[in-house]
């Protein structure tokens, strides 16, 4: 398979490339300065450009995107596009431009996280996208075609980023980045469509 992973040289990206890698799929790397390709997923104009770099694909992987964190009493309306802009609407048309570029029965992998369910202190506009993104993917697995599927990774904070994040979800306990990286590989190996799939410790 030929898949493209955007946000392939994160904390997860790596370990999700490495995983398909190992499988000997062609895996090609976008990222923001970094990657086989460029992309600044909240710009629509650098998403396409990047899709006619990778011509067509099997896969489609996200695993970028940015929100603001901080209190509700500080975020501005701008603080809250930044999210809506990254997050949400990149994620968007990741799936709106690059279905055109999937080949017949390809796929669609988008991530949220578990803020989209339980919400911790200072994330309100997290939160707000995450949610928003997992409605829009059963909602547009109800209308993709030529046997496209599209499903949404939704894991709770992974053990590799434990130290970072521990102070925002005391009492959590941490996901094996094994188990994350199975999280996206049913969603790009298996048939379900239209799922959140929820990884929990």
């Amino acid at each position: 398979m030929k898949i493209l992973i955007t946000g392939g040289n994160g904390t997860i990206g790596k370990t999700v490339t490495k995983r398909f890698s190992e499988e000997n799929d062609e895996v090609i790397i976008a990222g923001r300065s970094s990657g086989d390709v460029t992309v600044d997923i909240a710009n629509p104009d650098s998403i396409e450009e990047m899709f006619q770099k990778t011509g067509n694909l099997d896969a489609i992987v996200n695993i970028a995107g940015d929100a603001k964190w901080d209190s509700f009493d500080n975020l501005s309306e701008e603080d809250f596009y930044i999210g809506i802009k990254s997050k949400m609407m990149g994620q968007v048309n990741l799936v709106r431009l690059g279905r055109k570029h999937l080949n017949d029965n390809g796929s669609i992998t988008l991530t949220t996280g578990i803020l989209a369910d339980e919400p911790v202190d200072k994330t309100t506009s997290a939160a707000m996208v995450n949610g928003a993104v997992e409605s829009f993917t059963k909602a547009a697995a109800l209308e993709l075609t030529n046997g496209l599927r599209i499903n949404v990774v939704s894991a709770d904070m992974v053990e590799d980023a434990y130290e970072k994040y521990k102070d925002y979800f005391p009492g959590n306990t941490p996901v094996p980045m094994r188990k994350i990286t199975d999280g996206y590989f049913k969603s790009v190996k298996g048939k379900i469509n239209g799922e959140i799939i929820r990884i929990r410790a």
